[in-house]
């Protein structure tokens, strides 16, 4: 039986390269293990931070040694892709941040013709857009904390404009509130502010990184999340919870070795575990989703209260990520885990 050859695409030009390629180390390794090794071939496609896709030699060093490559030169046009790209039968996208997850990726996938883990491009451009993401969660009437959208505009509007935006934040939130890039994932550029001052800084910051920009109210809460696998009938995983030594769950914490803990399953009532799957999966439809997602959540345990934080359309793969952690404790192994996302993408 011939081989199905995987194009595992990784890297890419946002801030999560690193992490992208710490992701595809840990499938490269789940696809070459037990019966995955006899059934599939791994052809690695490398994204390097300048746009440049790169195979052979080059993207098998990157994903073996989990070292970064870029070139100096800008002779080699980023929509020269390689020769290799033709042979792979199903794309295994790897990619975190914008240019990755953010639909950009899968609708050029979707132009190729060729089966692709993960969703398409509405799922992902609703799962990776805060604001858009939060209006389809709201049409399903999952709940949600207090939130404001607005745009750089908004934010860079001058001495009159700003003073009455952060007026508006100031009485519709209150603080603490959380400052947040509308299209950055993994916490990237997330600020969290307990006073105006405060307010004011991340509100400036954030517009340097995004046009649009949500600033949601704090709550005291557990987070706690769960993951989605499947197309049109899509399973709920046990729930984990996240606990961390930080302010918040900012990009240094999730990234960093000993600084947050994984709690699987979670230690919360069995009613409150069940509401909390059949609410992952209904966000799982709401942006239309496809093959995985990890959706995240608040968890007030004095009311009882769930309320939906976000959905995560191609979620981290390391070795500290939540997603196959919690497939791990439902009873999926790492490898039948990519060799399962592998075949929903093939039958999608």
């Amino acid at each position: 039986m011939k081989k199905v050859k995987i194009g595992l695409l990784f890297g890419g030009k946002s801030g999560e390269h690193q992490v992208s390629i710490k992701s595809a180390q840990a499938i490269a390794k789940g696809l070459s293990t037990g019966n995955n090794a006899e059934k599939y071939e791994i052809i690695p496609i490398y994204i390097q931070p300048s746009g440049i896709w790169l195979g052979g030699d080059t993207a098998r060093e990157v994903l073996n040694t989990g070292i970064a490559e870029d070139s100096d030169s800008i002779s080699t046009p980023p929509w020269n892709f390689p020769l290799e790209c033709s042979q792979i039968q199903v794309w295994f996208p790897v990619l975190h941040g914008p240019n990755g997850e953010d639909g950009t990726v899968q609708g050029l996938l979707t132009l190729m013709q060729v089966p692709f883990v993960g969703s398409g491009v509405l799922g992902s451009a609703v799962g990776m857009d805060k604001i858009a993401m939060k209006s389809a969660f709201a049409q399903v009437n999952l709940p949600q904390v207090d939130y404001l959208a607005v745009s750089r505009e908004e934010i860079l509007s001058g001495a009159c404009g700003f003073p009455k935006l952060c007026d508006k934040i100031d009485e519709k939130l209150g603080y603490p509130c959380f400052v947040k890039p509308a299209n950055l994932g993994s916490s990237v550029g997330i600020s969290k502010a307990k006073t105006r001052a405060e307010l004011e800084k991340a509100l400036d910051e954030a517009a340097n990184l995004d046009r649009r920009v949500i600033i949601e109210a704090g709550v005291k809460a557990r987070e706690v999340e769960c993951a989605v696998l499947g197309n049109d009938n899509p399973k709920a995983s046990v729930i984990g919870e996240i606990t961390y030594n930080a302010d918040f769950y900012d990009y240094e914490t999730k990234y960093t070795d000993g600084k947050a803990n994984l709690i699987i399953p979670a230690d919360i009532p069995s009613h409150i575990a069940t509401k909390i799957q059949e609410m992952s999966l209904k966000a799982f439809q709401a942006v239309d989703a496809r093959g995985l997602s990890r959706v995240d959540f608040f968890y007030i345990p004095e009311t009882e209260e769930v309320f939906i934080n976000e959905i995560n359309t191609l979620p981290g793969f390391t070795a500290l990520s939540m997603y196959p952690q919690l497939w791990e404790a439902s009873g999926v192994s790492f490898p039948d885990l990519v060799d399962k996302l592998v075949t929903l993408a093939i039958s999608n």
